[in-house]
């Protein structure tokens, strides 16, 4: 089975992106790498392990348990010590590698980036660094093939997309090469459509590209995880507040109750005890 998109079709997607089926001239090629840059994912700044960890522990409730087990360690309550020891523990490990996991699958997509493709270009078929593609480029795709960039497909045989990297889904999707596409549509069900970090599963196609480095699916999903900023939420900023006004007023019934206990006679590290 094969499908190819109507010539309607496909010179209306070539015209708007001012492409021929014989692809662009090399000055062309050239002239568009420029304006619009490579064909690459920018890279995000990765959030050290050790800052990771350190978030983990900055909680004022967190920093009370910690001055409590040091103040039990120091009466010789090891039990107890050992207890909120523990805890601590748990808690931080839990929160830590939680949020190590999703810091580095977020990173991790942006490191599918495509070494090669291969393109037609002044009607000649050959093989350049994924990085020169521009939009506007004929790409050859056949199985096995990463695909390098946002494409449109023009011609199909038998073509299927394995799109778990961008969608998550685990079996690979039939692809044609269907006219129009709704705006609203959404991006799973965009069946004559290729996105960049996806791979050919079976099948071959001919294919413009749409779209490249930061201004695809992927480059974007990018760019929204380099712009996301660790706010606290209302729920934290409250707890927050909450567990410092509890330490002053336990530190202030403390020190109430330990002058008393002293005044009468008691031991004074007990009272603080």
């Amino acid at each position: 089975y094969s499908s190819a998109a109507s010539d309607v079709y496909k010179r209306q997607v070539l015209e708007r992106l001012a492409a021929t089926p014989e692809g662009l001239a090399p000055a062309e090629a050239a002239r568009r790498l420029r304006a619009h840059g490579p064909n690459a994912l920018a890279a995000v700044r990765p959030i050290p392990a050790w800052r990771i960890l350190l978030d983990q522990v900055e909680s004022v409730v967190v920093l009370l348990l910690f001055a409590a087990m040091a103040a039990a360690l120091l009466f010789g309550e090891t039990i107890e010590a050992a207890a909120i020891g523990a805890v601590l523990a748990l808690n931080t490990a839990l929160g830590f590698f939680t949020e190590l996991r999703a810091r580095r699958a977020m990173e991790a997509l942006l490191e599918l980036d495509v070494p090669s493709a291969r393109v037609r270009r002044d009607g000649e078929a050959r093989e350049i660094d994924a990085r020169e593609l521009v939009p506007g480029d004929i790409v050859l795709l056949e199985e096995g093939d990463a695909i390098p960039a946002d494409l449109r497909l023009l011609e199909a045989a038998e073509l299927r997309v394995n799109e778990a990297a961008l969608t998550g889904e685990s079996l690979p999707v039939h692809k044609v090469a269907a006219d129009g596409l709704d705006a609203d549509e959404p991006l799973p069900e965009r069946r004559n459509m290729g996105y960049k970090a996806t791979a050919v599963a079976a099948g071959t196609a001919v294919a413009v590209v749409v779209a490249t480095g930061m201004d695809t699916q992927v480059g974007r999903i990018g760019r929204l995880v380099g712009e996301i900023s660790d706010e606290e939420t209302p729920l934290e900023r409250r707890l927050d507040a909450l567990g410092r006004r509890l330490v002053w007023i336990t530190l202030a019934v403390a020190g109430v109750v330990t002058g008393v206990g002293v005044l009468q006679g008691a031991e004074l590290f007990r009272m603080v005890e």
